[in-house]
């Protein structure tokens, strides 16, 4: 099983300096070779202002912390984005002391009733390790209509990650797969980086790791740059392609998120979208009344 500290501080700072170039950072390219492309440790401490020990001691795990002032310096020399400075942040937090978290996400009945009340709109809701906690009847047709409509109240759960890259159905559903994965592995390393004790997020990320060789290698890479909105481009077993506007909404008080997925009224991909809740309708009306049940 791979653990969650191989997201640790020092991972992200070495993927990060291995990835800036001598040019990028503003370093003048010297005589000596080079055996990798990216910074040596002492450029980047130079261009940060610490000293070569403590940042070595920072990437090999000796020191598990930085002060936010460090945080920030190194941030810019390694010439972060806004969404890779404040992992840096989470990472580079003190640990606290905290019990493994292997509990079962609960929903709240407030949240369920608001799934029933967007029909027209699928709707999904997820926890911090990805794990379904419920879905409205449309959400479950668009992204898992190949499995049982009360599969979240299972004991096992259905979870996006792993069928992402382990379902072979859920992973056709996305035309642009490789962009949703690494937004997926993104929010994992947050995930991660967040609840450095969840036994049940470990597992999942260890179990991704030695089934899925494109996950590993996306796992290694330490994606962290994620979107509360997207156009997803699907292709439906049911109702064919539609690109449907993806909104997530972090649900007050819970460490849980609300997934929207709809299109503007009027379009064909809306069009779409009532075809696959219309099928919905057909599937679940009773049966009509056969001819010999008639003439009775």
């Amino acid at each position: 099983m791979v653990t969650t500290g191989a997201n640790n501080l020092g991972g992200f700072l070495r993927s990060r300096r291995e990835r800036l170039t001598p040019e990028a950072a503003g370093i003048a390219p010297g005589i000596t070779h080079r055996r990798v492309p990216g910074l040596r440790r002492e450029e980047l401490a130079e261009l940060a202002g610490v000293s070569i020990g403590y940042y070595t001691r920072l990437e090999q795990g000796a020191s598990s912390s930085a002060s936010p002032a460090v945080v920030d310096a190194l941030a810019a020399a390694l010439r972060l984005d806004p969404s890779e400075h404040e992992h840096l942040r989470v990472l580079a937090a003190p640990r606290r002391p905290t019990r493994s978290r292997a509990h079962r996400s609960k929903l709240r009945p407030s949240v369920r009733d608001l799934l029933a009340a967007v029909p027209t709109a699928a709707a999904i809701v997820i926890d911090h390790r990805a794990d379904v906690l419920a879905w409205n009847r449309l959400g479950h047709a668009l992204l898992a209509c190949h499995l049982d409509v009360d599969a979240p109240d299972a004991r096992i759960r259905p979870n996006i990650a792993r069928m992402l890259f382990l379902d072979p159905h859920h992973r056709a559903l996305y035309c642009d797969w490789a962009g949703k994965a690494q937004v997926t592995v993104a929010a994992l390393h947050q995930a991660v980086a967040r609840h450095r004790s969840d036994a049940g997020l470990e597992h999942l990320v260890g179990e991704l790791v030695s089934e899925s060789v494109e996950f590993a290698r996306l796992w290694a890479r330490r994606p962290v740059r994620t979107c509360s909105s997207y156009l997803r481009a699907l292709d439906h077993p049911l109702v064919g392609r539609m690109t449907l506007s993806n909104e997530t909404v972090t649900l007050p008080d819970d460490d849980q998120q609300l997934g929207l997925f709809y299109a503007r009224p009027g379009t064909p991909d809306a069009d779409a979208l009532a075809l696959l809740a219309q099928s919905i309708d057909r599937r679940s009306a009773p049966d009509a009344p056969s001819q010999k049940e008639n003439a009775r």
